[in-house]
């Protein structure tokens, strides 16, 4: 059996404009910064699933606790993150589990 973390946080974006997707990444890529989460990644979707093109760009990261995960959102960088990536998505929707 594998150890894994307490809480695995995904997050899944679209973008409103496909142009824009850099612009999503550099806005997400501020979370970073934020010093609560295990591990930490903000990638673009390979689009490799021929049944499912919605998703544009994935969060994903691993916090220890419910508070840790918390604490993360609310870090003022969270917040600078939201105002920045906001007006360019369409979707966006999280998992935690």
């Amino acid at each position: 059996m594998t150890t894994r973390p307490t809480l695995r946080h995904v997050v899944l974006f679209s973008a409103r404009d496909k142009a824009d997707i850099p612009r999503i990444m550099a806005g997400l890529e501020v979370l970073s910064a934020i010093p609560h989460s295990r591990c930490f990644e903000v990638r673009q979707n390979t689009q490799s699933d021929a049944l499912s093109s919605e998703v544009d760009v994935i969060v994903y990261a691993e916090f220890d606790s419910a508070k840790a995960l918390a604490a993360y959102k609310a870090d003022p960088l969270y917040e600078t993150s939201i105002k920045a990536v906001r007006p360019l998505r369409d979707m966006r929707i999280a998992a935690d589990f």
